[in-house]
């Protein structure tokens, strides 16, 4: 698992994300894929208002309490709107030009950081998770060190909100059974590549979990997980807490 951060060079996401919150126009984000045709991420829904955000992650925002860590926040739109309704908010990601707007927009606590660094050390009562925040976990196997270092942040009676899709209707057949190779990677495994004009980053693993795995892996490692709201395409907002 990578624990670093990018650099300007290799960010094309924090581009996009720069050039929109300059000139309020930007070009195509691209998202590339080995399982998946090529993509794209319309950038100015990066900075949406909490009146266009979707109804979980609108339910995210009012459960949220307390200090909070935003991770892999982007240009700051939910940390901006936990800091309008008054919470003390901690936004991180590993976008160098991301954070510099998060900055300029007005996030009193934006840092460059990887969740995954050793040297972050810190403690909240909410800790947010949000586009489906599951992916920067990578792969199933990492699920360990991700619940170990939600117990090292974690306050007493402190919560993950986080939301995640499940890509089983990927294999769904037309009599409505699902065509899953069990023997094979786990399904939610994809790997993504961005581009943003001439800036290309690295390719990188993003989880995508469904509600039973995931419930299975955290009470391997200590935590129990609530089912808080479903979304109209297989996707999931949870909550989850220490045992």
């Amino acid at each position: 698992m990578n624990k670093g951060v990018l650099t300007a060079d290799k960010d094309p996401m924090g581009a996009a994300i720069a050039e929109f919150h300059q000139t309020k126009k930007a070009g195509r984000l691209r998202v590339f894929s080995s399982q998946f045709e090529e993509d794209e991420i319309p950038v100015r829904q990066l900075f949406r208002t909490v009146d266009k955000m979707p109804p979980l992650e609108r339910k995210a925002l009012k459960l949220a309490t307390g200090s909070v860590l935003d991770v892999g926040a982007g240009s700051g739109c939910h940390a901006l709107a936990l800091q309008e309704a008054g919470l003390d908010v901690c936004a991180i990601d590993v976008s160098p030009l991301s954070v510099q707007v998060m900055k300029e927009r007005g996030v009193k606590d934006a840092r460059l950081v990887n969740l995954f660094d050793e040297t972050f050390v810190d403690s909240f009562d909410t800790i947010l998770l949000l586009m489906n925040g599951s992916g920067i976990v990578g792969k199933i196997d990492n699920l360990p060190l991700f619940f170990k270092k939600m117990k090292q942040l974690l306050r007493p009676c402190g919560c993950i909100l986080m939301d995640s899709s499940d890509l089983r209707y990927l294999f769904e057949e037309e009599d409505g059974s699902f065509l899953i190779d069990i023997a094979g990677d786990y399904y939610g495994e994809i790997d993504f590549q961005m581009q943003y004009k001439e800036v290309k980053g690295a390719v990188f693993d993003w989880l995508y979990i469904d509600f039973q795995t995931l419930s299975l892996y955290a009470a391997e490692n200590g935590f129990v997980v609530e089912l808080v709201a479903e979304g109209k395409h297989y996707d999931y907002l949870a909550k989850i807490t220490l045992k």
